[in-house]
């Protein structure tokens, strides 16, 4: 029984990325919001916990599945790719809601559209490789690129999950600043390390069709 634990917490992150774009995209007062965001990033953080968990769990119980095998990279790139359209549209800050001089616009999130394109792009195409490699009976696990990357993703959410929580309360103060430098820079980090990856994971394919 125990060994459906690890699908059964895949399940439950599905259930856990439909709650964070509830919370994130619902449209409330300017008092509420920073509570909508704390909220959203822990929803997020549990989420990532729960990725961590299953994947623990499978390996250690040596309960790994097809259904594992599929559905848990699927509920990751619904999480992290997701998130990044939702932040890239900026529709999730209420026009109730005064931000900082230094966070109007793009700056709000600090993701814009094509940063966005970029990983969703990379995650196609990775899953169309993958996809070609296994159903060829080969093993094309994630390598330490991926798992970079993923680390990225996660900490440039969390960056911008905390700036919008804190932008209507700190104003612009230097705390407020230094923040946002920081997510700024784990953004594009996030976007240089899932070039990176992708360029790896191709090589590592062409290498595997010319094995064929």
């Amino acid at each position: 029984m125990y060994r459906y634990i690890p699908n059964l917490i895949t399940v439950s992150r599905l259930v856990l990325t439909a709650l964070f774009f509830i919370v994130i995209n619902l449209q409330t007062s300017a008092t509420n919001f920073p509570l909508l965001m704390w909220l959203a990033l822990g929803v997020f953080v549990l989420a990532i916990f729960s990725d961590a968990l299953d994947g623990w769990l499978a390996r250690h119980w040596k309960a790994e599945t097809a259904f594992g095998r599929i559905v848990d990279p699927f509920a990751d790139k619904i999480l992290i790719c997701g998130a990044f359209v939702f932040f890239s549209c900026g529709k999730i800050i209420p026009g109730e809601v005064t931000l900082p001089v230094n966070m109007s616009g793009d700056a709000a999130t600090g993701i814009v559209p094509w940063m966005a394109v970029v990983l969703t792009a990379r995650e196609f195409l990775i899953t169309g490789i993958r996809g070609y490699a296994e159903s060829r009976g080969i093993d094309f696990r994630a390598q330490w690129a991926g798992k970079i990357k993923m680390m990225a993703q996660c900490s440039a959410i969390i960056g911008v999950l905390v700036c919008l929580a804190l932008g209507t309360v700190l104003k612009s103060s230097m705390v407020l600043n230094g923040l946002l430098i920081a997510r700024n820079v784990a953004i594009w980090i996030t976007v240089v390390v899932t070039v990176l990856s992708a360029i790896q994971y191709i090589i590592r394919g062409r290498q595997l069709i010319h094995e064929q």
